[in-house]
């Protein structure tokens, strides 16, 4: 009998099909934002974030890379986008364009840099579980611990 597969066995979609989705919900993101609020802030920040890990857990084994440099090229084509249609959402309007793209990176660098390492990680935990064939923490690990209360 087959053990179930665990939330890091699950991904098994194309790496071009898992871009474009984060690609979609992102730009998703961005617009009803700039709706709703008229600037690019901590809604697509959150969103782009949780795009970010959900490409990490679809994506097929062989297509880690595109997921792994997915969210810097991601981000950056928001506001390189952003820079060339509604400058004034992400910098100030008499800014350059290379000048508005980084002044908004600089200011959703945090998001950035969260989602980028959790995709990182998630990858990572991924890999050692489908390659190693070992659990993160294993039932057994688990039970065995001498109890150490009082």
């Amino acid at each position: 009998m087959s053990r179930p597969r665990t939330l890091w066995e699950q991904g098994n979609d194309p790496g071009l099909q898992v871009a474009a989705l984060a690609v979609a919900i992102t730009l998703s993101a961005v617009v009803l934002e700039l709706r709703i609020g008229g600037d690019v802030a901590w809604f697509t920040d959150v969103v782009f974030v949780s795009a970010c890990v959900a490409a990490a857990l679809l994506v097929r084994m062989a297509d880690f890379f595109t997921v792994g440099v997915l969210p810097p090229l991601l981000m950056l084509g928001v506001f390189a986008m952003l820079a060339t249609t509604t400058r004034e959402t992400i910098a100030h309007p008499e800014d350059g364009f290379v000048q508005a793209v980084v002044t908004g990176l600089s200011g959703h660098s945090l998001a950035l840099v969260v989602g980028y390492a959790l995709a990182l990680g998630v990858l990572a935990i991924r890999h050692r579980v489908q390659v190693q064939g070992k659990p993160l923490i294993s039932p057994r690990s688990v039970t065995d611990r001498p109890h150490h209360g009082g």
